[in-house]
């Protein structure tokens, strides 16, 4: 059995590098490890009817978000719809209203299934405004 090689054919062009596809060392990163989530359970918290905003500073990493919606949510088909529509919420709002050096994770409640996505929008940018402000809402009470 002969060995392929699968080097680019001549004359196609190699993937552009990122600084030529117009991204700048400020990009929006993700947040992946369950620390990082955990952490930021412990800054701002800001409740809207569709999800819960967690804010919470980084030591300088620049702006990162996170999504999580849990099983409580419905099945696996609603929950990957709500994820793409908090990942595309956050892709357009955190460059212009996000806080700096900060971790910001949407966790998605019950009421964010069929909310209209231009009231997510609004609902989103008052939550970081506030968020930047300080102004959270109270701890929730610890359980026993």
């Amino acid at each position: 059995m002969a060995a392929r090689c699968f080097a680019p054919a001549a004359g196609v062009a190699a993937r552009p590098s990122a600084p030529e596809l117009g991204e700048s060392s400020t990009d929006i990163a993700v947040l992946t490890r369950r620390a990082d989530f955990l952490a930021a359970n412990r800054g701002l918290r800001v409740a809207r009817p569709g999800f819960v905003l967690l804010a919470n500073p980084n030591g300088g990493l620049g702006k990162r978000y996170g999504v999580t919606v849990t099983k409580k949510i419905g099945n696996a088909v609603v929950r990957n719809r709500m994820k793409r529509r908090f990942r595309e919420l956050l892709r357009a709002a955190l460059p212009s209203a996000g806080l700096p050096d900060h971790d910001h994770v949407l966790i998605g409640r019950a009421g964010g299934i069929e909310r209209d996505y231009a009231a997510m929008r609004e609902e989103l940018t008052a939550a970081l405004a506030r968020a930047a402000e300080g102004k959270g809402d109270k701890p929730r009470a610890r359980k026993r």
